[in-house]
């Protein structure tokens, strides 16, 4: 036990010193195609939104909003300590905690982000899915600050898929990804709880339907 928590102890620290270079190098390599992107810069200009993508397409969901004064709710586990460093490094605000435990404390910490200026990004599956199934969180957030929800859909040409349970994608380097940017909604403050879920569930198809586009574009 003592030989594997050192070795679980030396694969952290690998990640927090080596992580950050690795992907930006690799990042750096991709040819990324933005689709539908100026109404989300003009959302951004105008003050802060919400966006959301899936949690197994976040090794270039997470970069598309660097340095863009955005925050992230990160767990407080070791293994997000990697996350939490490297999104810190991209200029993301960061706030240690869970959306899956205290989930109402979680949503407050968000809000007053956002209340403060703060674009928020979401993985709306994570941080233990069920792969591709929406939660409250995006849907809720952009409810109750009246700020514009942005879903991302993203592809890539090349990669390789983990066997996570959010299938995790990692690009090939060189190769062609694409984020596909949905329209920006409004979710109305006065919805019920019912209305809500109907919302969360109609989001959670045109996430699907986003991330297919973008997986399209890059096979042309």
């Amino acid at each position: 036990m003592a030989l594997k928590k050192i070795k679980q102890d030396l694969l952290r620290f690998l990640g927090n010193t080596l992580a950050g270079s690795l992907i930006n190098l690799l990042i750096k390599t991709l040819s990324v195609e933005r689709i539908n992107y100026p109404p989300f810069l003009s959302s951004i200009e105008k003050g802060n939104c919400v966006v959301a993508f899936w949690h197994g397409k976040m090794f270039l969901g997470w970069h598309l909003q660097k340095e863009m004064n955005f925050s992230a709710l990160v767990s407080m586990s070791k293994d997000g300590d990697v996350l939490a460093n490297l999104l810190a490094k991209w200029g993301y605000k960061v706030t240690r905690g869970s959306s899956h435990i205290g989930g109402k404390e979680a949503l407050e910490m968000m809000v007053g982000q956002s209340n403060a200026g703060n674009s928020f990004a979401i993985t709306p599956d994570g941080p233990k899915g069920p792969i591709h199934k929406m939660k409250a969180g995006a849907v809720v957030l952009a409810k109750k600050c009246g700020q514009e929800l942005f879903l991302v859909g993203i592809g890539y040409r090349r990669k390789i898929t983990l066997g996570s349970w959010d299938s995790f994608e990692i690009p090939l380097p060189f190769t062609k990804a694409a984020a596909v940017y949905s329209e920006p909604f409004r979710i109305e403050s006065n919805l019920t709880y019912e209305e809500t879920s109907k919302v969360i569930e109609t989001m959670e198809l045109k996430l699907i339907e986003l991330n297919k586009t973008a997986e399209a574009i890059c096979l042309r």
